[in-house]
């Protein structure tokens, strides 16, 4: 199902002449070899999953060339263009929602209950994944079924106030089942059905809403900088992550839900894709201890005699470069490969981030220096680059490193690399600049440095709103060597909502479904 769409599969015309039916027509329609209920736990476990899937569904894929993070240099298997086309959609896990708060009633739970708590918060979720992607929605008269196959587009602005409408209502529901100790939740693969934990996501997604609408600042209606400023004035209505333990993230294992990159894959992808420039260049321009933990040095600079602990030694390939030279390059050992150690040798490998703490930090350090509320944007800065330094297993002083010797991931050096912070801090190009374009510049840089291979599209989303960092373009990237703005709706609308999808054309814009088109976010 694509948006709102829901087709009936009815009985012929045949089937109603035939001779000796006596049972009445709602016993007919029903087939008795599928449930028609299912319990809330269950439905919930899989509204989850989706969230997984809806947030980029684990690292080295797709979403993370996007972010230029790696690039492919073996165009079987994919190439480094965004000529992008339709997106998919998340109304029908929208409509498993409703599923599971009708499941949830229907076992006696009263009408505030987790499962309806968290419904809040997926459809919020759900709303700016897909608003981001296309622009306007169908919302108010949208996942009514049968009652309107044609919903009307509602604008973004308006999907942004509902948006963090719900986020409000969700928080509050939250606080009154945790005052009651009122927990029913059963079926989470997150936080093992902690309603304490779920209520620091949920403002921590309000947050990353806030700071996307930074464009809207001024916006009576929106209130961006009046939430904000109400979030850290008051910690106790509205919890946040404190730790990397409130990590909303999905976790690996060595059965169903193996990690992207692993033993199974090596063969496939180890060295068809290269660390790109505009991640691995910003590393080692800043001499960032996590480039010895994310990709390897290029075997071209070690025979040139650089030693595999020189940051000079790791190259990332431009994303813009033409797809059969950095194919020619790799071969020759010109780019740096990922860390295949660290990614192909096991099945869980890091845990994939949906909502995390380094990127709570970097956010609350950009409100800040927005003006947005008071308080030490600098503190926020150090504690973000230092939990994704915690991320990696890096710590001060003497730190091992591990290298493939043979092209592999099971024969590898070990090395030693001093981690400092204070030193690291203390470049002119870390050290924050205070509240200033410059220090808002660091701040962005480093959030999009956290998010390496987490987050789905987040580091795409925040480069499209600030430009920080610029990424690189070129023959290789395709799209007239620019990096598009959106994607274009299912063709399901065209097709089966024509009206009103040409209306949201229209009005947004001037009629083109066009992905180099600037949607009212980014105005």
């Amino acid at each position: 199902m694509k948006l709102h769409k829901i087709f009936l599969l009815g009985l012929t015309a045949a089937a109603f002449s035939l001779a000796g039916c006596e049972k009445p027509f709602d016993q007919l329609e029903q087939d008795p070899n599928r449930p028609t209920s299912a319990p809330a736990s269950l439905v919930l476990n899989g509204v989850l999953n989706d969230l997984y899937s809806a947030a980029g569904g684990g690292g080295w894929n797709d979403f993370q060339r996007y972010n230029q993070f790696y690039a492919s240099n073996y165009n079987y298997y994919a190439t480094n263009e965004y000529t992008w086309t339709t997106t998919s959609l998340q109304f029908t896990t929208l409509k498993n929602v409703l599923k599971m708060e009708e499941e949830a009633k229907r076992a006696g739970l009263p009408d505030v209950n987790p499962y309806s708590a968290l419904g809040k918060f997926f459809r919020a979720f759900y709303y700016d994944n897909m608003t981001k992607r296309v622009g306007d929605l169908p919302l108010t008269d949208a996942l009514n079924g049968l009652d309107n196959l044609t919903p009307k587009y509602n604008t973004q602005k308006e999907v942004y106030v509902q948006v963090l409408k719900w986020l409000d209502e969700a928080n509050s529901d939250l606080t009154a089942l945790i005052a009651k100790g009122d927990n029913n939740l059963q079926g989470d693969i997150y936080f093992n059905n902690d309603l304490r934990k779920w209520q620091k996501a949920v403002n921590t997604f309000k947050l990353r809403v806030l700071v996307g609408l930074s464009k809207k600042e001024g916006d009576a209606e929106l209130a961006v900088k009046p939430k904000f400023a109400e979030m850290l004035a008051n910690p106790a209505k509205f919890p946040v992550m404190t730790a990397m333990d409130d990590n909303l993230q999905y976790l690996y294992n060595n059965s169903f839900n193996k990690y992207n990159r692993n033993p199974d894959n090596f063969g496939q992808n180890a060295t068809r894709e290269n660390m790109a420039a505009t991640y691995l260049g910003t590393l080692t321009q800043l001499k960032d201890p996590r480039t010895f933990v994310v990709a390897e040095p290029a075997a071209a600079k070690l025979k040139a005699g650089l030693k595999p602990t020189d940051f000079d030694a790791f190259v990332g390939a431009s994303s813009g470069e033409d797809l059969a030279n950095m194919a020619s390059k790799a071969n020759l050992g010109e780019y740096s490969f990922q860390n295949r150690r660290r990614y192909y040798s096991t099945y869980t490998a890091e845990p994939f981030i949906i909502i995390g703490y380094p990127e709570l930090l970097f956010t609350l350090a950009e409100g800040i220096n927005r003006g947005w509320a008071a308080g030490n944007a600098e503190d926020f800065y150090r504690k973000g680059i230092q939990e994704s330094w915690n991320f990696y297993g890096l710590k001060e002083g003497a730190n091992d490193v591990y290298f493939s010797a043979d092209g592999g991931y099971k024969i590898f050096n070990t090395y030693s690399v001093p981690v400092s912070f204070a030193a690291y801090y203390a470049q002119p190009a870390v050290k924050y600049a205070g509240n200033t374009a410059s220090g808002l510049s660091q701040i962005l840089t480093q959030k999009y440095l956290a998010f390496f291979q987490n987050s789905g599209m987040e580091a795409w989303y925040n480069q499209r709103r600030t430009g920080v960092p610029t990424f690189l373009t070129g023959p290789g990237t395709g799209n007239s060597q620019r990096i598009p703005k959106r994607w274009q709706y299912p063709t399901t609308e065209p097709a089966y909502n024509a009206e009103n999808y040409k209306s949201a054309l229209t009005s947004q814009y001037g009629g083109k479904d066009d992905i180099n088109e600037t949607m009212w976010l980014l105005k």
